[in-house]
């Protein structure tokens, strides 16, 4: 494969794991950075993606705390791994936060089964269970559609990785803002 089809496979995989809950890559790390400046690191489930923009689209509970990290510090990385064919990609940009009462928040949640808005209804993330509700909106908004964020994450970099029996590849990608390739490059392993 020549760069171009890397990057075009590379997005294609991701663009597949969107709509494939088997995918390997619809489960990637995000990272991002807490107050303390300490690395923090969670599993999300990658909900769409923009081929042509290299936008990936999660959501999440605004009262989490990477709502919290990423309001202060917006420079996120994205991390995946598939088993076959052993490939890691690792994808560094920013991400632009869109609460509940937002255009992007208000047609996901609509396209949300019933089950998946459950998993907005509990306390926040990482309260005790059967504390009492942080506040008001948790008793009043029994949908959990008061909670619901979503997190539209740009590529600025993606850096592909193979491994392979007898030569690993490695090759780092880079985008503009409108996410046109901007360079491409073999680099060691």
């Amino acid at each position: 494969m020549n760069l171009a089809e890397v990057d075009a496979s590379a997005w294609a995989e991701l663009e597949g794991a969107a709509a494939n809950p088997q995918s390997a890559f619809r489960y990637l790390n995000l990272c991002s950075v807490d107050a303390g400046g300490r690395p923090q690191a969670r599993m999300v489930v990658l909900r769409r993606v923009d081929v042509g923009r290299r936008i990936l689209e999660i959501h999440t509970d605004v009262r989490s705390p990477k709502w919290q990290e990423i309001s202060a510090n917006p420079l996120v990385t994205l991390l995946g791994f598939g088993p076959q064919p052993k490939l890691q990609l690792r994808l560094q940009g920013s991400a632009e936060l869109h609460g509940p009462a937002s255009e992007s928040a208000a047609k996901a949640w609509s396209l949300l089964p019933g089950s998946t808005r459950s998993t907005y209804m509990g306390g926040p993330p990482g309260d005790e269970i059967g504390a009492p509700p942080a506040s008001e909106a948790a008793v009043a908004d029994a949908e959990g559609r008061a909670f619901f964020g979503v997190l539209i994450f740009r590529a600025e970099t993606l850096d592909w990785f193979q491994l392979r029996h007898a030569d690993n590849r490695r090759a780092v990608f880079a985008y503009d803002k409108l996410g046109a390739l901007t360079s491409s490059r073999w680099v060691n392993p």
